[in-house]
């Protein structure tokens, strides 16, 4: 009995030491997955940038040029002796269709979400969820090859121009987004407390003016963080845009002539340069611009957040 009270004991004393040891397992093995996230994103950081300002330091080519020139030739010098890397087109040509497509998208999305959330909640879930979730999970080279089938011809048969061009783009963008702006304004506008709603009809406040003046001024930051994740996403597409947007070296004057993005030209480039030469390294400046602007969005949903907390 004595022997058997003895291990009964000794196995109670060994108990809490396996929890122990399976709890430091646990945060080792945490640890190093966060150790290995940090590392790998900066590894990325120090490899982008590196290698973005080679063509600066390296090949010697004008900062001033790459934002303002609008040729792009980076294997041929100019006069100087420096490679022709103007790359105002493509950065001009990224920010009109991420700015077009947010702007067109945006009261799609909003009114969306309220639809979903305050005007049909059961319809909204049975329905129009689903319909956004497969809207996410088509691949962006199906949206640029229906673009390519269906918007381009529209627009040259219809409107202007060969079809190609910021206007194909933006619509091709528009859908794209469509499902991300609408998910997260969504879950702002369920976010809003149920009293304030009840507050407003309380004092005879119609349902609109509930909707308008309460809900969605409530929800205001997270429209806006919802907003700028979309733009984040079309600022950073790349097939989607290439195949529509007509892939043109030049400042568009009109939204139905052909132009180009950064991204686009990433991708036309990357496997007919060699490494380490001027014209794989001005691709990498084209990428730092593109991780610059990433960085932005981020720190754009992230003061907006913060501010929502303060208030």
């Amino acid at each position: 009995m004595e022997q058997l009270a003895d291990n009964n004991h000794q196995a109670q004393l060994l108990k809490p030491n396996k929890k122990v040891r399976i709890e430091r397992t646990g945060k080792m093995l945490t640890f190093a997955a966060v150790g290995l996230t940090i590392a790998i994103a900066f590894a990325i950081l120090f490899l982008v940038t590196s290698k973005g300002l080679s063509t600066f330091i390296i090949n010697k080519g004008s900062i001033v040029e790459f934002f303002s020139g609008v040729k792009w030739n980076p294997g041929v010098m100019n006069d100087l002796g420096k490679p022709i890397i103007g790359a105002l087109p493509f950065i001009i040509g990224s920010f009109a269709v991420t700015f077009l497509s947010a702007l067109v998208c945006a009261p799609v999305a909003i009114g969306a979400a309220v639809f979903m959330t305050e005007i049909s909640p059961s319809f909204g879930k049975k329905i129009l969820q689903p319909v956004i979730e497969l809207l996410v999970g088509i691949p962006s080279v199906v949206y640029g090859f229906i673009g390519l089938t269906v918007v381009v011809p529209f627009i040259r048969d219809h409107l202007t121009g060969s079809g190609f061009g910021i206007a194909a783009g933006t619509v091709v963008l528009s859908v794209m987004i469509l499902p991300t702006i609408t998910s997260l304004s969504a879950d702002a506008i369920r976010g809003v407390p149920r009293q304030l709603r009840e507050a407003s009809l309380a004092l005879g406040a119609t349902r609109w003016q509930t909707i308008y003046r309460v809900v969605l001024k409530t929800a205001r930051p997270g429209l806006l963080t919802a907003v700028i994740f979309g733009m984040a996403r079309a600022f950073g597409e790349a097939l989607a845009v290439q195949m529509v947007i007509g892939n043109s070296s030049v400042i568009p004057h009109s939204l139905f002539e052909p132009a180009s993005t950064l991204t686009s030209i990433l991708t036309m480039g990357m496997g007919y340069t060699v490494m380490g030469q001027a014209e794989n390294n001005a691709l990498w400046s084209l990428a730092l611009v593109l991780l610059l602007m990433s960085l932005i969005f981020i720190i754009a949903v992230r003061m907006i957040g913060k501010g929502r907390k303060e208030a």
